[in-house]
């Protein structure tokens, strides 16, 4: 559908049909390099939120995806695969559209996407159940067995990178999904949402509402019928959840904020350290939660490391993210954009030297949400710019007299998601790997992702685990059947003691 002034209309998509809100409500997508508006989107509540769940639980209960046999799951999984590569170029200049990230880089990730829905159908199409040695003339088989109806929040820095890693094991397992993705960035999601019902996944097994997270989102979280939460997004957001899914007693997957440290060990090849701190800092304008903001040189190499790290920023080139030639975009939004100038003055004021950046650039690229690839030297682990997630084009070198006190800066932080060690001594890196405190840790290498990479964090960086086999098992549930072969069950008939356990 579109307005009289050409715009697109964008319904949610429950039941596999799209749908306007029940009140006609919608908002508006807006480019954040330029403020045009993309398409204007359904305004979903309460409301959609419960007729999406009512959709789920009909799929759920009449068994059209969770008992069909798995090899069906694995045909549709693999086709939905085939046809979401078929339609990566205009997804990924729709995604780069409403982000504001680099067309290069987004081609580059959702290339790997297609991996994802195989990889989960092959996973289903393995998965073998278990016999446990019970005592006794006993048979006890373990059955895997889909949760039921789940609900995923989704972020807008990775919209459907981070969709991929939920849905595509949520389906896999044989459940059925009501997603609300952030309302900055929905639009492919209900693109993808699309292809899945051509691909053939029955109605009502994957929909999405679009709204905002105080009406749809808190619905999605109190309602009583969903057997999982999987949230993606900021520490406090998810301390919400986990309270409301707790209060639910339903499981809840929580993937949150970071402060990644990348660690440059002596012996490193310092141009190659330069390059992957930069990489690691300003891939995505630094909007991601595994950016690496927290640069921890030893204190004979700092000068020199900033020095390749600032030379590598400078050249970095901003501009219009469908340019193929443009390497950093725009914020996501004017919010994104005052957090960061706001945390660079904080920067500032504590004394900390802006190396390179620490403004918004002008001239053409004013009228969108740009800011330069700040580089912080002189800063001290205690300093908020070290300490807060920024997720913006920030990031901060640190210095550390020896191995000790490097893992006590890297760990002494409320997150623990993600890290990076950049050393000539893999030995070393790997060693220096046991002593962090955070789920995914790189050596010699940042952001890296696979589909059988099991992904989360520690301490407040959250809970759970997607992708991989670990990511897998929690969209399941264990059934135990006890089958009694021949011993003979009276216990009311003697006054022998018998052991049942």
């Amino acid at each position: 559908m579109t307005t009289l002034d050409g715009t697109a209309v964008h319904g949610h998509f429950i039941d596999g049909h799209e749908r306007a809100s029940a009140d006609g409500r919608t908002f508006e997508v807006r480019n954040p390099a330029n403020g045009e508006l993309v398409a204007r989107v359904a305004e979903g509540g309460a409301a959609e939120i419960g007729l999406a769940i009512d959709a789920a639980s009909a799929a759920f209960d009449a068994g059209c995806w969770s008992r069909v046999p798995v090899r069906e799951r694995h045909r549709i999984l693999n086709r939905l695969a085939d046809r979401l590569e078929a339609a990566l170029p205009e997804l990924a200049t729709l995604e780069s559209t409403c982000v504001g990230r680099p067309l290069r880089e987004m081609r580059a990730q959702l290339g790997r996407l297609p991996e994802f829905y195989r990889y989960f159908a092959a996973v289903a199409r393995t998965a073998e159940d278990a016999v446990t040695p019970f005592e006794g003339a006993y048979l006890n088989y373990v059955r895997r067995v889909p949760l039921g109806v789940v609900g995923q929040l989704t972020p807008w820095n990775h919209p459907l990178l981070i969709l991929t890693k939920k849905l595509a094991p949520a389906l896999a397992a044989g459940n059925c999904v009501v997603v609300k993705p952030s309302e900055l960035t929905p639009l492919t999601t209900l693109a993808l949402a699309a292809l899945a019902r051509d691909a053939g996944l029955p109605d009502g097994v994957f929909n999405v509402v679009t709204g905002f997270g105080a009406e749809a989102g808190a619905a999605l979280c109190t309602d009583r019928r969903l057997r999982k939460l999987d949230l993606t997004g900021g520490t406090e957001t998810g301390r919400v959840v986990a309270k409301l899914a707790g209060e639910n007693l339903i499981r809840v997957t929580c993937e949150l904020g970071g402060k990644a440290p990348v660690i440059v060990l002596p012996g490193a090849d310092l141009d190659r350290a330069a390059a992957g701190a930069t990489f690691a800092a300003f891939i995505a304008s630094g909007q991601t939660c595994v950016a690496g903001t927290r640069v921890l040189v030893h204190e004979s190499q700092a000068a020199a490391l900033v020095e390749r790290m600032v030379r590598r920023a400078r050249a970095i080139r901003l501009g219009d993210p469908l340019d193929l030639a443009t390497q950093l975009g725009p914020l996501v939004s004017a919010a994104q954009l005052e957090r960061t100038e706001r945390y660079v003055e904080i920067g500032r004021a504590a004394g900390a030297t802006v190396a390179c950046g620490g403004r918004r650039p002008g001239g053409a690229l004013g009228s969108g949400f740009f800011y330069e690839p700040t580089i912080f030297a002189g800063v001290q682990p205690s300093m908020r710019i070290a300490q807060d997630e920024i997720f913006g084009p920030v990031t901060c070198v640190l210095t550390y007299r020896d191995d000790d006190e490097a893992v006590r800066i890297a760990n002494d932080i409320p997150f623990g998601l993600a890290a990076s060690i950049w050393t000539g001594d893999a030995a070393r890196g790997m060693k220096l790997a046991e002593r962090l405190e955070c789920g995914v840790i790189w050596i010699n290498d940042h952001h890296r992702i696979d589909p059988a990479l099991p992904w989360g964090g520690m301490k407040d960086s959250g809970m759970g685990r997607e992708a991989g086999l670990d990511g897998y098992r929690e969209y399941t549930t264990t059934k135990s059947v006890i089958v009694n072969l021949d011993e003979p069950v009276d216990w009311y008939a003697t006054d022998d003691i018998v052991r049942l356990s």
